[in-house]
Parts: C-alpha cells; sequence; structure tokens
C-alpha cells in the first residue's frame, strides 16, 4: 500500500451526492462515434448507412492499424457516416434498434497470451479507452508500456464515483487488471480515493495507491508524475478503473458491456443526477425534462476542464449543464487593460497556484517553462507525464491568457513531430 494525498483544492460546486439507490440506465436514442478533441481518426468503414448493427459489433477500423476497430454502443441503424477527405471521421451516428442483438468475440483462446488479449482488446473496441503520455493519444498497436496507471478515483468536481461504477464488479475489475498486468509486467498501480477503497482483491503484483480527495489530486497525470514519470523512452498508459471492469467482464462474457456511470450535473438542471448509460450517449438526451428554462449550453466534463459538445467522447464520464452567463466573468478596466496590451496577462505565485498542481510540481517554474516554449526545462519538471485536464485547474486559478492547457498542448505537439522527424 502506497499512500499519496499532498495538496489540492476543495472544490464541491455541482458535487453529487453518494447516494446510489436509484442509479437508472438511460440510453439515448441516438448515439454516435466521434474523434476526441485533437484527435485523428482515419478509418475504414466496416459498415454501410442503414445497416443494423447490434451492440460491440465492429463499425469502423482505423487505416494504419485495421486491428484497432471502434464498435457500435448500442443495437442501432447506422444513420450516417460523415468524412473529411483523407477519411478523417467526422461522426457515425447511430440510430437505436429495439434488437437486442449483442455482438460476441471469441475469448476462449486468449487465455495467458499476452498477443491474442491485445488482438481482444482491439478488436472490441476497448483500445481506445486507454490513454498514452507522453502526447495523451491512443497507444500505439506495438506499444509496450513501462507502467499502467488505473485510476479508481477522479477528485474533478461533480465526477460519477468510481467507487459506485465498480458496485458488484469487483471480481470483473480483478480479471481485468490481471490481464493488463500481462501487458506491462509488475508497473501496474491501482490508485483510488482514501475515503473509499475499492472492496476488491487485487492480483498479486498490481500496488494500491491511496491518494488524496482534494483536486487535482485525482487525475491520472499527477499520478503519472509521482509513480512512474512518462518519457519519450517510456511510455505510460493511464485508464479509468470502470474500463479495466470492463476488459474484465468481456473476456469472462465475450461481449463488451453497454453502460458506463455518468453524472449529469450544473446549474442550469433542476436535478442533479446519476446515470448509466451507452459510451458516445448524444447528451441533449441525458438532460431532457431536466433542463431549466432559458438558454443554456452543454459540456462534456467537468464546468472547469469540460468542453462544448453533442455526443459524449470514448473516455466522458460528466455532462455538465451551464446557463448562458456562467463562467462569464466581470471585465474590470485594468484586466481589459491588460489583455489588450503586448504582453499576455501576468501570473501572480500563490498557494493556491502550488495546489492547482498537488504541491509536488513546481508550478512557476513550469509555467515559465511553458511560457517561453524551453523544452527541455518543461519535461525536467514534469510536463511530458501531464496533458491539458492536468492544467485546467491552474488555468481557473489564474485566468491565463494564452491558457497554459493549450501552452502545453502546443509544447507537446512540438516535441511529438520533432520525435517523429528523429
Amino acid at each position: 500500500m502506497i499512500g499519496l494525498f499532498g495538496s489540492g483544492l476543495s472544490l464541491t460546486a455541482g458535487s453529487i451526492s453518494p447516494d446510489s439507490s436509484d442509479i437508472p440506465t438511460v440510453l439515448t436514442v441516438e448515439a454516435a462515434l466521434t474523434p476526441a478533441p485533437g484527435e485523428e481518426l482515419r478509418v475504414t468503414p466496416l459498415v454501410g448507412v442503414d445497416d443494423i448493427v447490434s451492440q460491440g459489433q465492429p463499425l469502423l477500423s482505423l487505416r494504419n492499424a485495421p486491428d484497432i476497430q471502434l464498435v457500435a454502443p448500442m443495437a442501432a441503424r447506422v444513420a450516417s457516416i460523415e468524412m473529411e477527405p483523407g477519411r478523417r471521421l467526422i461522426r457515425l451516428v447511430l440510430f437505436g434498434e429495439e434488437t437486442g442483438q449483442r455482438f460476441a468475440y471469441d475469448t476462449g483462446s486468449v487465455g495467458q497470451d499476452a498477443a491474442k488479449l491485445r488482438s481482444l482488446i482491439k478488436a472490441a473496441g476497448l483500445w481506445r479507452r486507454i490513454r498514452s503520455r507522453p502526447f495523451g493519444r491512443m497507444p500505439g498497436p506495438d506499444e509496450i508500456p513501462s507502467a499502467i496507471i488505473v485510476m479508481a478515483t477522479d477528485s474533478r468536481p461533480g465526477a460519477p464515483s468510481p467507487f459506485l461504477a465498480l458496485k458488484g464488479r469487483e471480481d470483473a475489475l480483478a480479471r481485468g487488471l490481471e490481464a493488463l498486468g500481462r501487458l506491462t509486467g509488475e508497473r501496474l498501480f491501482f490508485c483510488e480515493a482514501g475515503n473509499a477503497r475499492i472492496d476488491a482483491d487485487l492480483p498479486q503484483g498490481v500496488r494500491r495507491v491511496r491518494v488524496g480527495t482534494l483536486h487535482p489530486l485525482g487525475l491520472a497525470g499527477l499520478q503519472v508524475h509521482r509513480l512512474a514519470p512518462a518519457s519519450i523512452e517510456d511510455r505510460v498508459w493511464d485508464i479509468h478503473a470502470e474500463d479495466v471492469a470492463d476488459i474484465g467482464e468481456l473476456l469472462e462474457t465475450g461481449m463488451a458491456p453497454e453502460t458506463r456511470l455518468v453524472s449529469v450535473t450544473g446549474p442550469a438542471l433542476t436535478r442533479q443526477r446519476l446515470v448509466r448509460c451507452q459510451p458516445g450517449a448524444d447528451m441533449r438526451g441525458l438532460c431532457l425534462g431536466f433542463v431549466r428554462p432559458g438558454p443554456h449550453h452543454i459540456m462534456a466534463g467537468s464546468h472547469i476542464d469540460g468542453h462544448s459538445g453533442h455526443w459524449l467522447g470514448p473516455r466522458d464520464r460528466q455532462v455538465t449543464v451551464l446557463g448562458d452567463s456562467a463562467g462569464h466573468r466581470r471585465n474590470h478596466w485594468f484586466s481589459a487593460a491588460l489583455t489588450k496590451a503586448a504582453r499576455p496577462l501576468p501570473i501572480i505565485p500563490t498557494t493556491a497556484l502550488e495546489q492547482a498542481l498537488g504541491g509536488d510540481i513546481p508550478a512557476v517554474a513550469l509555467i515559465r517553462a511553458l511560457s517561453s516554449g524551453d523544452q527541455e526545462n518543461a519535461a525536467r519538471l514534469g510536463a511530458l507525464s501531464l496533458l491539458e485536464e492536468d492544467l485546467a485547474l491552474v488555468d481557473y486559478v489564474t485566468a491565463a491568457e494564452p491558457s497554459l492547457s493549450a501552452q502545453l498542448r502546443g509544447l507537446l505537439n512540438r516535441i511529438e513531430k520533432e520525435e517523429v522527424a528523429a
């Protein structure tokens, strides 16, 4: 058992009540497969418009890695397939059909064979649930991680509790962890909140890590930085514990699970709730009947790190509904003058700024390296372990312009481009 608590900020706005006595299953009429923000998917369609498909059936394969497939989140009719030149996916939209059909995969021959396990995860659409650091992309088809961080905690305000998502699925979780252990050896970390221990017998070799409940301690980037820092040579994967249980269920039943736990929160709702819905669900459908009168906009993610959208992405577990004026701060004359100045807004070192990075990363030094484009110092300070979501709280605290998360993405893209060129 490892205990890593550190410091953070208490953000309770929009939090969900832990009462899980009645979590409804809500399958929206429409769902879609879409790229995540910043993701490019060059695909080959395996089905056509108006085809009837089963839940879990492969619909698209990647052009550069045909064994990696995207599957149907529900039994449905293919409503449309939209692509840009170069077969870049815009969206594949599905309209629900109550056939009850589920696609089954052959799991009998997997056994202890790591190569066959990889092939199964890729074919069943679960490879895309894994995120590789640095850069935050889907892992390459042959990538071998130096470590895997499994997140059974999430400190974002309003995030659904992984403890609730895993309730009753402890055996599937243990089976999924054992499977992941075949891909990385002994460097497998299971991170859970210090106040919500998951009652599961973890396989031998899995290191249980208790982390603090303050934000951002429940983000994967902070734990990657602490436990197994990522580098160009040492790729580190992170994955949500519910997705690990999905891998375990796939190995047991041969079928991809139908739903995930999602929170629907925000000040523009009459009631905040937890639901079980399909991946790629229509976020408008999840909010139907619960939105207050008046203008509003819907985001995937929390009010701190979310992005506007229509469909839940492959790793999205939050829907936040904001009023039209939410998030707009008063524009003081001094702030306006600084914004229009030739130089960016200054950032003042504060305790909150240090806490917004968990207390382990020198916030001011990292900000200075990002602002100046100093790749070497940014990497030394831990930037290769981080993604935009890990700096969203810093942006929230500082109101930095341009945002530090955008500066981090620019730096990562430059390093990635240089790595490909080399």
